[in-house]
């Protein structure tokens, strides 16, 4: 004889706290991937070129590295070496997928795949040749066989394009190297040489910082200031991501502040941004080593 068994009803409660417990289960598994997500996100190293000494180029770059990473949700992490020449050094040897320097247009290293993507809003730069206001020296021939400092022979602006128009005038020098701008410029505040071969950008900002006051006895044409380089191994969504971080900035009220203060750190105006930019604003740089000393390029 068939038995006739209770039906039972699971309690509203229970239903309800299962219900829960399914829905914690899914959210902790959604942070879970979330979490993955973020941790497998692969980081890109940015090296910019030692304009400054190592630790105001630290001062410099890495309130608005830190700005652009948090606003793209790219992790940046800056890079630098020692020198110019030493970042520089990273940027070719491929340990760094993104730069701010204008050391990657001579026709082999344009084989590496780096990309122009924007710049500062800055005037165009000159390479100059300067001396103490007070020098006797008041001709680039009076240089003949004199001390001339120059940041590095990676800088183009600074120690390229005066050099080249020295071993052009057949002058020759005593070439000195300071590590960087600031270095350079030290050397001469010293004493220890007699001019110095520089980005007229940097030589104005280290005046007004410094409150020293220096005589320009040559300048070339004009060139772009550095320029925002992306590698090839930059995914087109990251970089994407990072270039409008970048360009964002003197628009968004906490990245204008990010500027302004880095900006008063090297002596720049407090509006002074970044905006895009692409390879044909550089094409004064790659006529530069179509007619450069062999020794140059």
């Amino acid at each position: 004889m068939a038995q006739n068994y209770p039906i039972t009803k699971t309690p509203a409660s229970i239903l309800k706290a299962k219900h829960s417990i399914a829905v914690c289960l899914l959210s902790l598994s959604g942070l879970c991937a979330t979490s993955h997500a973020q941790t497998s996100q692969a980081t890109y190293h940015f090296s910019p070129v030692n304009q400054y000494d190592i630790n105001l180029t630290a001062a410099y770059w890495n309130p608005i590295i830190n700005y652009v990473s948090e606003k793209s949700g790219v992790k940046l992490s800056l890079k630098i070496g020692r020198t110019s020449a030493d970042t520089t050094s990273f940027v070719l040897a491929r340990e760094v997928e993104f730069a701010f320097t204008n050391h990657l247009f001579t026709p082999e290293r344009e084989k590496l795949g780096w990309k122009v993507f924007g710049r500062r809003n800055l005037p165009a730069v000159k390479g100059q040749i300067v001396v103490p206001e007070n020098s006797s020296i008041k001709s680039v021939a009076q240089l003949q066989d004199k001390d001339v400092a120059f940041p590095g022979p990676e800088a183009l602006i600074a120690y390229k394009v005066p050099m080249a128009y020295l071993l052009n005038k057949n002058i020759h020098i005593n070439v000195i190297y300071g590590g960087n701008q600031n270095g350079a410029l030290a050397q001469l505040q010293a004493g220890k040489v007699q001019a110095v071969g520089g980005n007229s950008q940097l030589i104005e900002s280290y005046m007004l910082r410094e409150n020293k006051k220096l005589r320009v006895l040559w300048s070339s044409e004009p060139y772009h200031d550095l320029a925002l380089m992306a590698s090839d191994k930059v995914r087109p969504a990251d970089l994407k991501a990072v270039a409008n971080a970048f360009f964002g900035m003197a628009t968004d009220v906490q990245g204008k502040e990010v500027l302004r203060q880095a900006n008063a750190k090297i002596g720049l105006n407090s509006d002074i941004s970044f905006l895009p930019s692409s390879d044909s604003e550089y094409e004064s740089y790659r006529k530069f080593y179509q007619t450069a000393p062999a020794s140059l390029r």
